[in-house]
């Protein structure tokens, strides 16, 4: 059964986690908590999340008004604002179904992180078709140290089915060398991967003009 958000410590809430590292690192269950907000009668949020996020794996076409209030515990006022933020995705956010093959077409995607002044680490989930899942930040680091660990890495892309993962972290020193602790990572990952049957594809170090590549220098 799963814990009611109350029982959640405080940083592990997602609202808490959405203020410390952004909406990406958020899973599709736990922005479906925040959009619903609290729960109706006696239904826990996280319930209703569950129920609504099943309805929603059926397909967009099946996500209406009178499908979202047959749900227990989504009444009007849920119901409006899940739609209306569904609406505005369709309206201003275009999904990318292009599969990213290439080195180049991981990198256009990092331009987010390669100003930051603290290292911040991403993970990409992609598919099959090495078309991407989602893209999350996994841990944001102090200053110039981000800490990682390959189970944080993979929890969310086994819940996204995903086939491969690629790595990215940002060197706010503007050197993409890796750093020991960087390789051991690489390593840690790369076995992991294999236990797991989603393999490392890539991790990719990124800086404000430059780059370095795992795959390309031979460390996976």
């Amino acid at each position: 059964m799963s814990k009611r958000i109350s029982d959640l410590p405080i940083l592990d809430r997602p609202r808490e986690k959405l203020r410390r590292k952004g909406p990406a690192a958020l899973s599709d269950f736990e922005l479906l908590e925040v959009l619903i907000g609290n729960g109706a009668g006696k239904s826990d949020v996280g319930a209703i999340a569950r129920r609504v996020q099943r309805q929603l794996q059926k397909g967009i076409e099946v996500f209406t008004y009178d499908n979202l209030t047959a749900i227990k515990g989504i009444n009007e006022a849920h119901a409006s604002k899940l739609l209306a933020a569904l609406e505005l995705a369709r309206r201003h956010l275009i999904r990318d179904v292009e599969p990213l093959r290439t080195l180049e077409d991981i990198l256009a995607r990092c331009d987010s992180i390669r100003s930051k002044p603290q290292e911040h680490f991403v993970c990409f989930s992609l598919d099959g078709g090495q078309r991407l899942i989602a893209q999350r930040v996994i841990t944001i680091g102090i200053l110039d140290t981000a800490l990682a660990h390959p189970r944080e890495v993979f929890a969310d892309a086994l819940a996204d089915r995903a086939a491969t993962i690629v790595v990215v972290h940002n060197h706010p020193s503007g050197n993409p060398k890796p750093s020991s602790q960087d390789i051991g990572l690489t390593q840690q990952l790369v076995s992991a991967g294999q236990v797991l049957g989603v393999p490392l594809r890539d991790h990719i170090i990124v800086t404000k003009t430059d780059y370095f590549s795992c795959r390309q220098h031979h460390f996976l």
